[in-house]
C-alpha cells in the first residue's frame, strides 16, 4: 500500500482579484504535491474557498449580487486560474457548500455539549478587513497586526471559545514536537507575542451580520470566520459523516502550508480545536513569506498587483511558475522586480537549461545523425556528482525549502554546461574519438532526462519539452544513472525559451502596474 500524503493551502477570501501572492502557496504545494505523487505517494492536494463574513457581504452589496451569486463568480475565476497554472488539486472546497455546513455544525455543537463555548459579551478592538479581535496589547500603533489598518471598538454578544484551556497543552505540544511549526522563528513568535502573556478566550460568532452558518440552536448568531474556515480541511475529508473514508486514511494532514500573515490562526486557533476534539495533530504548519514591490507587500487592498495571468500571457506558464518559486527564499520574503523577473529567465532558463538542450541535440545530430545507443557509464565524476545532486533537491522539497531545491537543480545544469567545455566533443569529432564522443553525448542526454525529470515537479511542461526533443519516451527514474535508453533527437530542435529584451520588458512592466 502507497504511504499517504495529506497537503493543503489555506481557503482563499473572495473579496479582490487573485495575484501572485496568492498564488505562491498554491504553487508550493502544487510542487510538493507532484512531487511525492512522482514517488510512489498517495497523494490528496486540497484548496478551496473561505465563503463567508462580513466582508463577503458588503462586496456583494455594492455589486448589486446576492453574496451565494458573488462568490459563485469568484469561485469559477478561482478555480480557472488554478486550472491555467496547471494546479494539481485533487479537490476544491468550499465553506458554503453543505458537506462543510453539516461538519460544521456538529462540532460547534460539540463544543457547547463539552462547555469549551460559551455564551458572553465581547469589547474589543476589531479589524473588518482581517474580521479579527484585538487586545489592546496586540495592537501595534493602535492599529491591526495582521494588515497594519485602523481598528474599531465593537461591542456584542458572541460565543467564545475557552482557549485559556488548552494553553499549557499547547506548549507543552510545541515542545514535544519542535518541527510542528516552521520555520521555528515564527513559534517563537506566536509563544512571545501571544501566548505567553496569556492567550485570550476567543470570539467565534457574530450577530452583527447573517451571512454565513447558523449557530446550531441560535439562529441570531453566526459561525465566526476562523472556526467556520479552519474546519474546511476536515470537513473535505468526509469527518463526523457516513462518507468519511478519506479521513480516515488521510488525516493528520502531512503539511499545511499557509502565509506568514495567518500563521497565529493556524498554529494556536487551529490546534487547540483539534486538541479540543481528541484528533491528532498535522504533522507540520509551514509558514511562508510574501513577495514584495519596492518594500511593500504585494496586495489587493493596496493596488499592486502582479496577476498570474499577465505573467502567462507574455512568458508563458512555466516561466511564470519558475519565477514564483524559484524567487521566494525559504521562510523569508521576496523582491518581485521587473529586472529580477527578466534576468531570471534569460540567464537560467534560456542560456542555462535552453542553450543545454539546443547545443546538445545540434551536437548529437552533427557527428550521430541524432542517434543516441546507451553506453553503461562507471560511476563516474559527472554521474556521482548528477545523483548526489538528485538527492539533495528531493532533500530540499522534503523541508519544503523550494527555492533551494531549485538552486541545487540548476547546479546540475550549470554542471552539465561545464561537461560540455571540458571535454570538447568537437576536437573528439576533429581528431575521430569515436567511442568517446559517443559516451560523452550519452551523458549529456542521460542527464538532461534526469534535469527533466526533476523539472517535472515545478515546470512540468518544459520537462515534457525536453524529452519530447530527444526522443525519449518515458521519465527517468531518479534511482540509477545509465537509464536512458537508445534514443533519436529530433532533427528540428526549437528553442524552448527565447531571450527576452530588457528594456522592451521594463516597458511592459511599467504598463501593467499603471493599470
Amino acid at each position: 500500500m502507497n504511504k499517504t500524503f495529506y497537503i493543503t493551502t489555506p481557503i482563499y477570501y473572495p473579496s479582490g482579484d487573485f495575484h501572485i501572492g496568492t498564488a505562491v502557496t498554491t504553487l508550493i504545494c502544487d510542487v510538493l504535491a507532484r512531487f511525492k505523487r512522482l514517488n510512489g505517494y498517495d497523494v490528496l492536494f486540497v484548496t478551496g474557498m473561505d465563503e463567508h463574513g462580513q466582508k463577503i457581504q458588503e462586496v456583494a452589496q455594492k455589486l448589486g449580487l446576492s453574496p451565494q451569486e458573488h462568490v459563485d463568480n469568484v469561485a469559477k475565476t478561482a478555480q480557472l486560474l488554478w486550472k491555467r497554472l496547471e494546479i494539481t488539486n485533487d479537490d476544491f472546497i468550499r465553506t458554503t457548500e453543505n458537506r462543510h455546513q453539516v461538519v460544521v455544525e456538529k462540532i460547534f455543537k460539540y463544543f457547547l455539549d463539552n462547555g469549551d463555548i460559551y455564551l458572553d459579551k465581547y469589547r474589543g478592538h476589531y479589524c473588518v478587513p482581517c474580521e479579527s479581535y484585538f487586545t489592546e496589547s496586540q495592537l501595534e500603533d493602535g492599529k491591526c497586526p495582521s494588515c497594519h489598518r485602523d481598528v474599531v471598538w465593537m461591542e456584542e454578544e458572541a460565543y467564545f471559545f475557552n482557549m485559556k484551556k488548552y494553553a499549557k497543552q499547547l506548549t507543552d505540544y510545541y515542545e514535544k514536537y519542535p518541527d510542528f511549526i516552521l520555520p521555528e522563528f515564527r513559534k517563537n513568535e506566536l509563544l512571545n507575542n501571544f501566548i505567553k502573556p496569556g492567550l485570550e478566550d476567543l470570539a467565534v460568532s457574530r450577530s452583527t451580520f447573517d451571512w454565513g452558518i447558523k449557530v446550531p440552536g441560535d439562529s441570531k448568531h453566526v459561525m465566526y470566520v476562523w472556526i467556520d474556515a479552519l474546519f474546511n480541511y476536515l470537513s473535505v475529508l468526509g469527518y463526523n459523516t457516513p462518507d468519511n473514508e478519506r479521513y480516515l486514511k488521510y488525516w493528520p494532514a502531512n503539511v499545511q502550508i499557509v502565509g506568514k500573515d495567518i500563521i497565529r490562526f493556524h498554529a494556536i486557533y487551529w490546534p487547540i480545536f483539534l486538541m479540543a476534539l481528541g484528533l491528532e495533530l498535522p504533522n507540520h504548519i509551514y509558514a511562508h513569506g510574501f513577495y514584495l514591490m519596492k518594500d511593500n507587500k504585494i496586495s489587493k487592498s493596496k493596488g499592486k498587483i502582479i496577476k498570474p495571468d499577465d505573467l502567462i500571457n507574455r512568458y508563458g506558464l512555466d516561466a511564470t511558475r519558475y519565477y514564483i518559486l524559484a524567487g521566494l527564499p525559504y521562510a523569508q520574503d521576496g523582491n518581485f522586480t521587473p529586472e529580477s523577473f527578466v534576468e531570471k529567465y534569460n540567464y537560467e532558463l534560456c542560456n542555462d537549461l535552453g542553450n543545454l538542450l539546443n547545443r546538445s541535440i545540434g551536437m548529437i545530430n552533427k557527428y550521430f545523425n541524432g542517434q543516441i545507443t546507451k553506453i553503461e557509464i562507471n560511476n563516474n565524476e559527472i554521474s556521482s556528482f548528477t545523483l548526489n545532486q538528485v538527492k539533495l533537491v528531493h532533500n530540499y522539497l522534503d523541508k519544503f525549502e523550494l527555492a533551494n531545491s531549485l538552486t541545487e537543480l540548476w547546479k546540475i545544469i550549470r554542471r552539465t554546461n561545464k561537461f560540455i567545455e571540458e571535454n570538447e566533443p568537437w576536437v573528439l569529432y576533429k581528431n575521430n574519438e569515436d567511442s568517446k564522443l559517443r559516451e560523452v553525448m550519452y551523458i549529456l542526454v542521460e542527464n538532461l532526462n534526469i534535469i527533466a525529470s526533476l523539472l517535472d515537479y515545478y515546470i512540468p511542461n518544459t520537462a515534457n519539452n525536453i524529452r519530447t526533443q530527444l526522443g525519449i519516451k518515458e521519465r527517468h527514474a531518479l534511482t540509477n544513472y545509465n537509464l536512458t535508453d537508445d534514443c533519436q533527437v529530433t532533427d528540428n530542435p526549437e528553442p524552448i525559451f527565447l531571450r527576452l529584451d530588457m528594456e522592451e520588458e521594463l516597458k511592459f512592466f511599467n504598463q501593467l502596474l499603471k493599470n
